[in-house]
């Protein structure tokens, strides 16, 4: 029987169901209720077998002879199609989602290699998750990358959409290291929003605002305020300023040591602290008690984190003071103002940790 369109619309349901047969073991099966069905019967070291193609109309008439043709092929080849489909649907359900991912990114790799991973957990968290959390991590597409970056830009957040590629090309690229799907849905997907490169340098007056913008300001903890004048007045880098520890600091000769595995370059740093840096220390001192952190979370036995800094200081509302900043923006502004009252770049690089490179890297 030739099977068309027309003939498959008008197949009633029966008390039982019923096939209704093609070439080549090519049919349609009709249940009870109606569901039409296209179905291949075939011969694999003699012995019948029987599979499904595909569901009417989900499956197309033209789908379902392509599906045949192939499944017919592998007949040939001696190989049993519907084992085969059998094992792919498997493999399919035990596949990874997105969510297992996420928590496997999150902890072989983000963790032991990222200080800033937490970040990573609030963007995943935040707009990755929602979206794709219980899909297949093999499914996700390009298309699908490019639906999520436009969706953050249209709500205003262009930075944010370009936060969330650059994490989840790490997270695929991850996921092709270990096999979890044969390449990144990231190849090739470009930055959503523009960005310009930072180099803000707050002005004397602007510090002269920010102190006491700082000082006033009700929504933010006393102990982020300390983090944030300490940054400016040490120069030192964010991540190292809120995980410092009172072990760390020499209040007699007046020196912080920086281990190793907290300096961005991996080597111990010493930094001077000017009379106005131990102020601020005996402070946050009298703020953390017993603590064995400068500042402590308030929700965990730990220091705060470099993102609880950036999210302070947003909620803070400090645009009335009339100009925006971020963090780093504090350790850049005492490099450049050091400069600016004569210290030699030597002394200022030493003091900012950086690793000297070539002929000045002997003195």
């Amino acid at each position: 029987m030739k099977l068309t369109d027309m003939l498959l619309r008008n197949l009633k349901p029966k008390v039982h169901r019923y096939i209704i047969w093609a070439d080549h073991g090519l049919g349609v099966r009709v249940s009870p209720k109606g569901k039409k069905s296209f179905v291949y019967m075939y011969r694999v070291e003699g012995k019948a077998r029987f599979m499904t193609l595909g569901d009417y109309p989900k499956m197309t008439l033209a789908e379902a002879h392509k599906a045949h043709a192939e499944a017919r092929k592998k007949v040939e080849q001696g190989i049993d199609p519907g084992a085969e489909a059998v094992a792919e649907r498997a493999e399919e359900r035990q596949a990874p989602t997105v969510a297992v991912l996420v928590a496997e990114y999150l902890e072989k790799w983000a963790k032991p290699r990222k200080r800033s991973w937490r970040e990573d957990e609030r963007i995943l968290k935040k707009d990755v998750l929602p979206e794709w959390g219980r899909r297949k991590a093999r499914e996700i597409t390009r298309r699908d990358v490019i639906r999520l970056l436009d969706g953050i830009v249209d709500r205003g957040a262009g930075i944010m959409a370009n936060r969330t590629l650059a994490t989840i090309r790490k997270m695929f690229n991850f996921a092709v290291s270990r096999d979890i799907v044969p390449v990144s849905p990231c190849q090739a997907v470009r930055a959503p929003a523009p960005e310009q490169r930072r180099d803000r340098v707050l002005t004397a007056d602007e510090i002269r605002a920010l102190w006491h913008g700082l000082e006033g300001a009700k929504r933010m903890a006393e102990g982020t305020k300390l983090a944030l004048k300490l940054q400016l007045v040490t120069a030192q880098r964010k991540a190292e300023i809120v995980s410092a520890a009172w072990q760390e600091i020499d209040f007699t000769d007046k020196w912080w040591t920086i281990p190793p595995e907290k300096a961005k370059n991996k080597m111990a740093h010493r930094v001077p602290l000017s009379p106005l840096a131990l102020e601020l220390l005996q402070a946050a001192k009298k703020i953390s008690g017993d603590s064995p952190w400068l500042f402590p979370s308030p929700q965990t036995d730990r220091h705060i984190t470099p993102e609880a800094v950036d999210h302070a200081l947003r909620r803070a509302g400090l645009e009335a003071l009339g100009f925006i900043f971020v963090p780093h923006d504090l350790r850049r502004t005492a490099a450049s103002h050091m400069t600016g009252m004569g210290i030699s770049r030597l002394v200022v690089s030493k003091i900012l940790n950086h690793v000297e490179r070539g002929v000045t890297a002997v003195y």
